[in-house]
């Protein structure tokens, strides 16, 4: 079965013309190649019988005046005496009405030697022995047979393909407002928002109204997340402000040095906390999709992460088509979050890029504790902190970082694998980007 709809259509249109092709076809070659053939075969065999009932009771005086009446009553062409040579049994392999023609001859009439069918597709040519001579007879192919019979196949044929093509044009008319809704669900799961005008059938402008409603109230629903959490995040971030100005002109006892320092420390933890929030909603704000070179962006990736001080390593890339569209800016972020996550739970790192037909692999290994197979979906998840597998004493975050580059992935119609990393024995995050 095709995968389309369009191809599954038209196969719905084209077995229902078929079938009833090969039914009137089947029908009608019974009757007009069968029925047909075989009655005029019988006035045939009758006609053919006068000529050698005269030639066998007749004197021989009168038998050029009769054969001359017979040929003219009946339009035969005959010929008789000695020099008249025997005919073979020949037929055309696509003439199907000669077969009943040469059986039914074959068959009925007595001492006959053969019917020809090729030397004139115009004439039944047949030879019969009697006992007063060899008889040849020349029929014209209309007296034994249906007429141009290829004629009715043919314009039905003809008919049927042109009304075929014609439906199908009309079925791709009514097709492409579908493929627009598919396209522009596409887009939106992709994070962009394609223009989608309603058309099409009663139905599909249903299912398109129902998209538009649906993608509205999914903005809304995004947007007042991204505003709540800016919201929130900015409005703490004032207090903490004041706090920490407090704190730093705040002259107390020098025995409490310690303690002011820990709530620094503690106001710094909380306005990175804050930062992250900030980071989750700015997913939500993607840059604007363009072609771009997935080394490229592997490669600035391992720059800045060697700039800030960590090992990491550019393992291996494929060189091979690496222009993909995408967003640059996002890319740069979930990339930036896996390699930090990489660092803060291993000391190394590997960087490595895979290219296939439909998709783009950005691999990010490190030597760290890893992730066990079954809180692996879990780790996806905002706001989960798995701390049994990973080191709280380098920074324990808020559980925003997978989140963050999954939420990336799949605006890029990808998705965010983890598994082992074979060469360095700790976590693998696969960030798969469709191209």
């Amino acid at each position: 079965m095709p995968r389309g709809l369009y191809g599954r259509a038209v196969l719905i249109l084209l077995v229902p013309i078929v079938v009833l092709q090969l039914v009137v076809l089947i029908a009608f070659s019974q009757r007009y190649f069968s029925d047909v053939t075989r009655q005029l075969m019988r006035g045939v065999q009758a006609e053919v019988s006068f000529y050698t009932d005269g030639l066998e009771n007749l004197d021989a005086a009168v038998l050029p005046e009769v054969l001359v009446a017979l040929d003219m009553k009946l339009g035969f062409t005959s010929s008789f005496g000695d020099d008249v040579a025997p005919v073979q049994t020949r037929r055309p392999w696509y003439d199907f009405s000669g077969i009943l023609i040469t059986s039914t001859l074959i068959e009925n009439v007595p001492n006959i030697e053969g019917v020809d069918l090729t030397t004139n597709d115009r004439l039944v040519q047949l030879s019969i022995a009697t006992r007063a001579g060899r008889l040849g007879l020349a029929i014209p192919r209309e007296r034994a047979s249906a007429r141009n019979p290829h004629q009715l196949i043919l314009m039905t044929t003809v008919t049927s393909v042109i009304m075929a093509f014609v439906a199908s044009i009309f079925l791709r008319n009514q097709l492409r407002p579908i493929r627009r809704l598919a396209r522009a669900a596409e887009a939106f799961g992709r994070g962009r928002n394609e223009p989608y005008r309603l058309a099409g059938a009663l139905e599909v402008r249903a299912a398109g109204a129902a998209f538009v409603d649906m993608r509205a109230r999914i903005e809304r629903h995004l947007e007042q997340r991204t505003l709540i959490l800016s919201g929130v995040s900015h409005d703490l971030r004032t207090p903490l402000t004041r706090m920490k100005l407090s704190l730093s002109l705040l002259q107390v006892d020098p025995s409490l040095d310690d303690d002011i320092a820990a709530m620094q420390e503690d106001l710094l933890e909380m306005e990175r906390l804050l930062d992250e929030f900030l980071a989750f909603t700015r997913a939500d704000a993607l840059d604007a999709p363009q072609t771009v070179d997935a080394n490229v962006i592997l490669s600035a990736a391992h720059t800045r992460a060697v700039r800030a001080g960590g090992q990491v390593e550019l393992y291996a890339c494929d060189l091979g088509e690496t222009m993909m569209s995408a967003r640059p800016d996002a890319l740069a972020r979930a990339l930036d979050n896996l390699i930090s996550n990489a660092l803060r739970y291993g000391k190394r790192a590997r960087l490595s890029l895979t290219v296939h037909e439909r998709s783009v692999v950005f691999s990010v290994e490190d030597d760290g504790p890893g992730i066990v197979a079954s809180d692996r979906e879990k780790a996806l998840q905002p706001f989960v902190r798995l701390d049994e597998a990973r080191n709280q004493n380098r920074g324990s975050g808020v559980g925003l970082g997978l989140a963050i580059a999954t939420d990336i992935a799949r605006k890029h119609g990808g998705s965010l694998r983890l598994g082992d990393s074979v060469e360095l024995g700790g976590l693998k995050v696969d960030l798969v980007i469709a191209r």
